[in-house]
């Protein structure tokens, strides 16, 4: 039986069929933090002048423009471009600055990696050209990973470590580049990836230029570097910048195999290039230095790994680690090692982590008592709130800021919307912020401070790209509705959907069993309800981009089964 929605069950619908992908507002901070700067920090901004580099002929670099590069490679008759930076609004000055140096069409487009500072401006440098959009077979599944998957989390901290949202005198670089021209009023151009390749190297010829592209790791798995042996010119992605490397992003990333960064660099210094053109930061001239350089870069990564392990294998803690592994001084002093992005204690934990997982052999860290009882019973024992309180601000006057913030900690797990606690702790991050050289460090800090003072408050990001919404694959769609399944809600529900796509053919069942959502891409024999809906008008649903009671009074929606209980059902998922 096919069951037509009645008026009454719209608003309900309303409500419940909300975005996954909705915006929130941000609460205005103050327009100017009158803070200091760590002074090499400060002057590490000098890198970032915003220019178009030219590297030799027919290769250009646009730096200072956001986060990342874009690069331009002149051909016979046409150009490529080597990633696209972070948003359209970012890419728009670049490629009016491209167009001054050459109106060639664009014939190809190549993704290094799937970051998004590398691939949200794509459109812009396509313009009409209709070019070929290149890049590894993985690069899209990483892409829908970020979309559908752990986005809200990923956005919502990096906004934090790029201190994207902070006022002047915060923001003084990104570490890797000005900073990131992204936020939720930001235009996002991607274009999919329609010619990849699997394995570790594709040969190409494009507007007459010879491109070597092959498999790199580094802050990726997908990360791929482009050789131009006729020029001898080395195109390195990620795989260095002048900072010590971010082997593990506060943001929130997979683990980094530090092995397989090594052998990628291992394999550019034996190219033995004349130019190296990074994704982030200018590039450097001059096979020899290029040589120095990547070396230094790769021993200062390999030096962190061994060492870590060495200190593991001898059985220390992290913590313990991190207190003993320094780079050496013949490394840390050089300026493309000072670490402005990535730091060692982050790397020596990443490393740790990623060999052997978050236990550190501590019996007492198996099963730790939770945060709310562990405050309560420090509180006890401190004599009570009101001391820890004195004790934090006391801490703040005598410049004990880590102490201050551990302190506040347990304060504000008992009363998080104690003023008093949150403002102690905000004067806390506000000064160890201005300390930090790691722009990434600072970043976070001073935003968190903000947060808690109740000056900003980072929404979820909107996607506002009908045709990104659009490309975004149904799997990726329906696995994001397991991850975002509330298991209290759902702790007794029996319930299964089925959902079927007539533009597309595809089917999908969505079995709600008692806290857990069991996705299959086919229709499932006795469903208790089933929804025919078009491909693109479910994907416009999902993004907020379409009202879902709207399309069910104009019949672009069908529902087989109760809508009530339907209704209920989608109530499960956020």
């Amino acid at each position: 039986m096919r069951i037509v929605a009645k008026n009454y069950v719209i608003p309900v619908l309303i409500a419940i069929m909300v975005t996954l992908l909705s915006a929130c507002a941000i609460t205005k901070p103050p327009e100017v933090m009158d803070l200091g700067a760590q002074p090499d920090l400060a002057r590490h901004s000098e890198e970032f002048r915003k220019e178009i580099i030219t590297v030799t002929d027919g290769v250009y670099v646009a730096v200072g423009y956001g986060l990342a590069n874009a690069i331009l490679i002149e051909g016979d008759d046409g150009v490529i471009i080597v990633d696209t930076l972070e948003s359209v609004e970012a890419a728009r000055p670049v490629k009016e600055a491209f167009n001054r140096i050459t109106s060639k069409p664009v014939k190809a487009i190549i993704y290094t990696h799937n970051h998004a500072d590398h691939i949200f401006g794509a459109t812009v440098f396509a313009g009409d050209d209709n070019p070929d959009v290149y890049s590894h077979e993985t690069t899209l599944y990483y892409i829908d990973r970020i979309l559908s998957i752990i986005r809200p989390t990923i956005y919502r901290r990096s906004m934090r470590q790029f201190g994207t949202l902070l006022p002047e005198g915060g923001l003084i670089n990104a570490g890797i580049g000005p900073r990131l021209v992204y936020d939720m009023t930001k235009t996002t151009g991607l274009i999919r990836p329609n010619k990849t390749f699997s394995g570790e190297r594709l040969d190409l010829e494009i507007a007459g230029v010879k491109l070597d592209l092959f498999l790199a790791p580094g802050e990726t798995n997908d990360q791929i570097a482009l050789w131009l042996p006729e020029k001898k010119t080395l195109l390195c992605a990620d795989n260095y910048y002048k900072s010590f490397p971010n082997l593990y992003a506060i943001r929130g990333t997979a683990y980094r195999d530090v092995n397989l960064w090594v052998k990628s660099i291992d394999t550019m210094r034996a190219l033995r290039p004349e130019y190296l053109v990074p994704g982030h930061t200018r590039p450097v001239t001059g096979a020899d230095r290029i040589y120095e350089t990547l070396t230094n870069y790769r021993d200062a990564i390999q030096f962190v790994h061994d060492q870590t392990i060495r200190h593991m294998n001898l059985g220390f803690t992290p913590d313990e680690i991190v207190e003993r592994v320094k780079l050496p001084p013949h490394l840390a002093k050089l300026p493309y090692l000072h670490e402005y992005y990535g730091t060692v204690p982050w790397s020596v934990r990443a490393v740790y982590n990623g060999y052997i997982g978050w236990f550190d052999g501590n019996p007492s860290n198996l099963f730790p008592l939770p945060p709310r009882e562990r405050a309560e019973r420090f509180a006890e024992i401190a004599g009570g709130k009101e001391k820890i309180l004195k004790e934090a601000t006391k801490a703040v006057s005598d410049g004990e800021y880590q102490w201050a913030l551990e302190l506040t900690d347990y304060l504000l797990v008992l009363e998080p919307e104690n003023q008093m606690a949150r403002n102690c702790k905000a004067r806390a991050l506000r000064t160890l912020g201005e300390r930090q050289i790691a722009a990434t460090a600072r970043n976070y800090y001073l935003t968190r401070a903000l947060e808690l003072e109740g000056t900003l408050f980072i929404g979820e990001q909107e996607i506002r790209d009908r045709d990104l919404v659009h490309s975004i694959p149904l799997t990726a769609i329906f696995n994001s509705m397991a991850v975002n399944l509330n298991a209290e809600k759902s702790a007794d529900v029996e319930r299964v959907v089925g959902f079927r796509f007539p533009d597309t053919g595809d089917t999908f069942t969505v079995h709600v069993r008692r806290g857990v959502a069991e996705i299959q891409p086919r229709l499932p024999e006795n469903p208790d309800n089933t929804v025919t809906v078009n491909s693109l008008v479910w994907k416009e649903i999902v993004a907020g981009m379409r009202n879902p009671a709207l399309a069910l009074v104009k019949g672009d929606v069908s529902i087989e089964g109760g809508t009530f209980e339907l209704v209920k059902f989608l109530a499960l998922f956020k």
